[in-house]
């Protein structure tokens, strides 16, 4: 064979099995163990674009051939030792009885013991090894221990478990743990691969879902099948906004919380069952009250929900966010806008591990935004005797797998709404920055009226933010600059921007930032929320800003305190 591309995976020279590139051919696996006569008889077809034979004799599956991933790899990761495949003993044998597990599976995914230290208990234990595979090459290992005490191989890549078995279907199962792969391997279940460290309730960094996202681009159905709690469903949900509820279905095991425990209690045609009755995810744009029992639940006992907060004092206190929405700001040339929004993104980072994308034609050279990111990062500047020193090793990692840069020679909004949704699939960014919106146009809107423009470009970045449940940051100059009597140019409001009626009324929140250049002072002024819970129309935060970190530092103007509010 050719070395060519096939479903986003670049295939090897020659296949393992060394067949001919034909529909129909022997069986690599029982054709040498029949009679002579019968050893070439053609019992097996073969799918080359799928990369998966069956044989019709022994009803078996098997690879025709290798994959190599042509994904970006930009780190460095340490490999484990050469993969030794020594049996399991007795006892660890007779254990994986209990859970239903049988010794032909073990052998299958290549489980293994041996001792290795644990840290949750300070010296070295007999442990079981899941040995994780990517191809024949070992990549990571899961060690488990007699008393649930886990940890994966120190600074090797993370990836699903058993992701080799996906290769060649249009359909895989995701499981939120190796138990539960090898029960529905038990199940009948093959394509089948788990998570490497489980469910959180912070899901935001999918590092092993990025690691193997090519595996995933001729699925057409991806079931869920995870865990019936809290960190499991929030898993669930970053899954199917990463992957595409298109694809995504929800499957459940009913009084069991997990797919171990439902094949002990059940068997393994029930178990299986639960994997053909998967259902949709939810029609998009059909809502049914069942659909959302829960939520209005959650909101009766309760109330609102608190927004996110950037991690500024006096400015948390009177604004925060959901995601799922967009957010205006907007100020004259060099009042701090696109400065303030670094703040915010990165304040978001540090606080919930959001990751972010920019779509900043004014933010050129790149290199000098990324700079100015690492400072926020750091919290300070950086010199060249720190250069490839631990922290800055430690930083620009940090603003690599957080912070990614959309370049482009012309930037169109319909295009950069495309690249921010594969950067939701393949990074799981949460928050996207367009700045400033007049330099990334929409030339598909034809219409000459600036109302109708600003009306089909603000909604087209709403159906973004809710379809990928993201924030996204608009950040819009105002037309019309006036000067007060003292010579002072005049705070602009969301009506100044040009479009100022639908600026106003689309938008979910904006905010004012405005520099005093005599007090040298910033000041972030709330000009809307949309809902009251989340923060204060009018209200004001005033920062001083740190030339070294480029940072804004909170910072109480001399007499604010004393000053006598207008109805007192």
């Amino acid at each position: 064979m050719q070395d060519r591309e096939i479903n986003g995976f670049l295939i090897d020279d020659f296949n393992q099995y060394g067949l001919d590139e034909k529909t129909q051919g022997t069986c690599p696996l029982c054709s040498h163990d029949r009679k002579p006569k019968n050893t070439k008889l053609k019992c097996a077809s073969y799918d080359w674009e799928r990369g998966l034979g069956t044989c019709h004799n022994c009803n078996t599956s098997f690879q025709l051939h290798t994959y190599q991933r042509k994904g970006e790899q930009n780190k460095t990761y340490v490999v484990p030792a050469e993969f030794v495949p020594t049996p399991t003993g007795t006892k660890v044998v007779e254990w994986f009885k209990t859970r239903g597990i049988s010794q032909e599976t073990l052998s299958s995914f290549r489980v293994t013991e041996g001792p290795e230290f644990m840290p949750q208990t300070g010296k070295s234990e007999n442990v079981i090894k899941f040995n994780y595979f990517m191809g024949d090459q070992l990549i990571n290992v899961k060690y488990r221990d007699g008393r649930k005490n886990f940890k994966l191989y120190k600074g090797a890549e993370k990836i699903f478990y058993n992701i080799n078995s996906i290769i060649g279907y249009d359909t895989c199962v995701i499981v939120e743990g190796e138990m539960d792969a090898l029960s529905f391997h038990e199940a009948g279940i093959k394509n089948v691969i788990s998570v490497p460290n489980g469910a959180t309730l912070n899901n935001n960094n999918l590092d092993y879902l990025d690691n193997c996202i090519d595996y995933f681009e001729d699925k057409s159905k991806v079931i869920l099948a995870v865990d019936n709690d809290a960190a499991g469903l929030a898993l669930q949900q970053e899954f199917v906004r990463r992957l595409g509820a298109e694809v995504c279905f929800i499957t459940s095991f009913d009084d069991c919380n997990d797919p171990n425990e439902y094949l002990l209690k059940h068997g393994k045609q029930k178990l299986a069952e639960c994997i053909a009755s998967a259902k949709p995810v939810p029609l998009e744009n059909v809502t049914t009250f069942k659909d959302i029992e829960g939520e209005v639940k959650d909101f009766v006992r309760n109330g609102f929900k608190p927004g996110f907060q950037v991690g500024l004092s006096n400015f948390d206190d009177i604004f925060s966010t959901y995601t799922s929405q967009f957010i205006t700001v907007t100020g004259i040339p060099s009042s701090g806008k696109s400065d303030f929004v670094d703040q915010m993104v990165v304040g978001y980072n540090r606080n919930y591990g959001w990751k972010t994308a920019f779509a900043s034609p004014e933010n050129a050279p790149t290199y000098l935004h990324a700079h100015k990111l690492m400072r926020k990062v750091w919290e300070g500047m950086p010199t060249k005797e720190d250069i490839d020193g631990e922290r800055w090793n430690k930083v620009a990692d940090h603003v690599n797998d957080n912070f990614y840069f959309i370049d482009m020679e012309r930037y169109t909004l319909d295009h950069v709404l495309k690249k921010g949704a594969e950067l939701v699939k393949r990074k799981g960014i949460k928050c996207l920055v367009i700045d400033p919106y007049n330099k990334v146009r929409d030339v598909n809107c034809k219409t000459e009226d600036v109302n109708r423009y600003t009306m089909e470009y603000l909604t087209k970045i709403e159906i973004f933010a809710k379809k990928y449940d993201v924030l996204v940051f608009i950040v819009a100059h105002p037309t019309k600059m006036y000067k007060t009597q003292d010579g002072k140019i005049e705070e602009p409001s969301m009506y100044n921007i040009k479009g100022g009626g639908e600026w106003y009324d689309a938008s979910y929140h904006g905010i004012l930032v405005h520099r005093d250049y005599e007090a040298k002072t910033v000041k972030a002024k709330v000009l809307k929320v949309k809902f009251q819970n989340l923060g204060e129309n009018g209200a004001e935060a005033h920062f001083k800003w740190e030339p070294r970190s480029g940072c804004f530092i909170p910072h109480e103007p001399v007499g604010m305190k004393d000053e006598a509010m207008p109805w007192e």
